[in-house]
Parts: structure tokens; sequence; C-alpha cells
């Protein structure tokens, strides 16, 4: 064994040892607040792997769409007639587009009530509330009202959350956060959104 090979190899013991205590350390298996946020593409894609990713663990779940209101998304049609998944498309579309502030907020509403059912129901192991941030940023609902629901939901059901311009006290109360990065997105270079690809 030559130095290179001998050199990597205590590398990966010592990464072994602290991946091992890590695990070790990991007890506490409890339902996640996991929060995907940043301007970025990809944070309910990446809800919606983990919905394909519960059902394949027999899971029941939950699907509540706050902002969107089109009925020809891709993973709706694959989801949606799921014996274990209830696909709620509860919005009123983009805000620019309904420019109504009222119409919104009930929109929001609506789906928050619709929320409160499936987190006071220990059967659904994981819920998915698709762009409820902007219920917080147009303060269509009230947050600390929303975190004390999550607070006394199910002790093993996951939430996950999606949007952009997630709180800071959203963000502090989440047991797991990524902030998705905008690089580059094709629509910037005149690319119309695609089926398959962005809906």
């Amino acid at each position: 064994m030559d130095d290179a090979e001998q050199r990597h190899r205590q590398r990966m013991q010592r990464k072994k040892t602290l991946v091992d205590n890590k695990l070790a350390a990991a007890q506490n298996a409890r339902g996640v607040l996991v929060l995907h946020t940043g301007n970025g593409k990809g944070k309910s894609s990446a809800a919606f792997g983990v919905l394909a990713r519960a059902l394949g663990h027999g899971q029941r779940a939950a699907v509540i769409q706050f902002v969107k209101n089109r009925r020809d998304t891709g993973e709706e049609a694959f989801f949606r007639d799921h014996p274990r998944v209830a696909w709620h498309v509860m919005g009123e579309g983009f805000t620019w587009e309904t420019q109504d502030v009222a119409r919104d907020t009930a929109a929001a509403q609506a789906a928050w009530a619709q929320a409160r059912i499936y987190l006071n129901d220990p059967a659904v192991d994981l819920l998915i509330l698709d762009e409820i941030t902007y219920a917080f940023k147009y303060h269509w609902l009230d947050l600390p009202v929303v975190l004390a629901a999550f607070a006394r939901r199910p002790p093993r059901q996951h939430v996950i959350l999606t949007g952009r311009a997630a709180p800071t006290a959203l963000i502090e109360a989440a047991d797991t956060v990524s902030d998705i990065v905008a690089v580059k997105h094709a629509f910037q270079a005149g690319v119309p959104a695609m089926p398959g690809l962005e809906f």
C-alpha cells in the first residue's frame, strides 16, 4: 500500500468513526418539520420526491397547495389517484395574476383549515404544505398560530413546507432547512415552463 492510499484509508477511518458516533447518538425518532425555501427551482419537486419515498414505505400522505391553482401538473396527475394520497389544489394562482388580496386571503385560510384537519390526524404520516411561505409573506395567515399547530401535531408526523422568503421564525422552528439557490434558469433565456419539467 503506497502513502497516498494509506492516507486515504486513515481519513476514511476517521470519517467513519465520526459518522458512526453521530448515528449512535441519533436516538430520538419523531416527526420532522422540513422547510425547502430560497429562490431556486426545485422546492416543490423535492417535497414530491419525499412523497414518493413515503408511499414506497406504505405511508399515508396529504398535499395542500396554497398558491398553485392549476390542475394539469404532472405530479398531481401521477399522485391524485393513489389510495394513500389526499391531494388538494387550493390556491387562486399567482398574486400578480389574481391582484385580489381578499380572495387570496380567503383561499389561504381555507387551505389552512384543511391542513389543520391533517395536523390532527395521526394516520397521516406525511403532510406537504406547498408554497405556504407566501401566506406569511402576504399576511394571509398568522405565523405564531401556524407554528403552534405544528408543535401540537402527532409525534410521528412529518411536515414539509415549501416556498420562497421563509420568515426567520419558521426557519428556526424547522428541524431541517434547505435554501435552494437560483444560479441559472432556462426561463431567463426565453424558454417557457415545460410540461414534465416545470409542471
